[in-house]
């Protein structure tokens, strides 16, 4: 066996503790560079899915499509309209990613093989379970509150003054339930989000070694673990961009127009159609792909960092 597998193998034996917390440490790391490289299109997909207008009911749409969002948004505000909602997102960005992949590192301990590897099942379970983490921990008050704060903009005098202002007016009004709106979308959307995402990535990472016999635990170059990335993530846009949709709504100004998540969604089908499920989608597919990719190929380099620093002590 060569020295770089060796060396590997060495740190994960030497520090089998370390694997929740390092997933922590990197995982916050990836999160803060990656949403401030994908804001825009985050705030292009909510304002698509907030936007209500149907042609089944013969209502206009505010916006007719990503670009004349954009547009819109830069003449009416000015290019960094665009990332109105950016700090609740930064601020809780951080703490997700690090609970999503300290989550996932921390389970993976419990389900993997005496290899360290985990099957079709596991990887399954063990992103469930990181999603299901993320969403209750960190992203459903995050997301609730950049939801409102989006809304918020589209009114012709807003109530926000900024990210902290905005966090006390909801609470002063609503409570801490206020923050909380949409969880069961939410939860179902993590939890599957990060199921299809560990999945898709633990195999085709798992493929690529066999297809190159470099070994169970051998690195996988950068721009592979991109191109992984993007795959992951267009496979958890299209199998999830509804839940998405209804989640929005939930966490929206105007939630309390419906009694729960299965109203929300009958009301959306009845008022706008099967295809207003897929609002968004397209903007949502390019944050998606770039967070995913961009996300896992810096979290994996910190590791490989962490692990050539370990192995050397």
């Amino acid at each position: 066996m060569s020295s770089p597998y060796r060396r590997e193998i060495h740190a994960a034996a030497a520090a089998p503790t370390t694997g929740g917390m390092r997933g922590v440490i990197f995982g916050g790391i990836t999160g803060a560079i990656e949403i401030c490289i994908t804001f825009p299109t985050e705030f292009v997909k909510t304002q698509l899915q907030l936007d209500e207008g149907s042609s089944r009911r013969g209502e206009p749409r505010k916006y007719n499509g990503v670009i004349d969002c954009v547009k819109k948004t830069v003449h009416s505000r000015g290019f960094f309209g665009l990332y109105r909602g950016l700090s609740v997102l930064l601020y809780g960005s951080i703490p997700k990613s690090a609970v999503r992949f300290g989550a996932f590192e921390e389970l993976k301990k419990y389900a993997a093989d005496e290899h360290g590897q985990l099957n079709s099942k596991t990887r399954l379970l063990c992103g469930l379970g990181a999603g299901l983490a993320e969403a209750l921990l960190v992203v459903t008050p995050m997301e609730t509150v950049k939801v409102k704060f989006i809304h918020d903009q589209n009114l012709a005098k807003p109530n926000y003054r900024g990210f902290f202002h905005g966090v006390r007016e909801i609470i002063r009004k609503e409570g801490i339930r206020g923050t909380y709106q949409g969880l069961t979308p939410t939860l179902l959307k993590q939890g599957t989000n990060q199921a299809i995402r560990f999945f898709v990535m633990e195999t085709l990472k798992e493929h690529y070694r066999k297809y190159t016999n470099k070994g169970q635990h051998a690195p996988v170059p950068v721009i592979i673990t991109g191109v992984f990335g993007l795959i992951a993530g267009a496979a958890s846009v299209f199998g999830n961009t509804p839940l998405d949709v209804v989640k929005t709504r939930m966490q929206s100004l105007e939630a309390a127009k419906y009694k729960n998540t299965f109203d929300c969604a009958i009301k959306i089908l009845k008022n706008e159609g099967p295809l207003a499920f897929y609002k968004g989608t397209v903007p949502r597919l390019g944050r998606v792909c770039a967070d995913v990719s961009i996300t896992f190929m810096i979290y994996d380099k910190a590791i490989e960092a962490f692990n050539r620093m370990w192995s050397s002590k």
